[in-house]
């Protein structure tokens, strides 16, 4: 699943990081799975965590002893959004690194 369309003209890896988050908003990811999930450079993941909470798009959670991050609760889409809806920005910001 992929995040609401409204949230999709971001940086590549901020979409990317919503993306991953919204396949597991029930459990989160730590920062290790992010980093596994998401192709990108450490600096630049933490870069687009760092705005993605200045934003409040997502939420970090520390209960349980374990940090995880889970994306706000606004950026899960009500329905599955399908990769065949994808508008040509996505599928080109998909391709080519910025």
């Amino acid at each position: 699943m992929r995040a609401k369309r409204e949230f999709r003209d971001r940086e590549s890896t901020e979409v990317a990081v919503l993306d991953a988050l919204v396949n597991r908003a029930d459990d989160g990811m730590t920062v290790f799975e992010l980093r596994a999930a998401v192709a990108a450079e450490i600096d630049a993941l933490e870069d687009a965590l760092a705005r993605l909470k200045d934003d409040e798009l997502i939420v970090v959670d520390s209960t349980g002893g374990r940090t995880v991050i889970k994306p706000a609760e606004r950026v899960i889409p009500d329905e599955p959004v399908d990769d065949e809806d994808e508008s040509l920005s996505d599928w080109i910001r998909r391709r080519i690194p910025f």
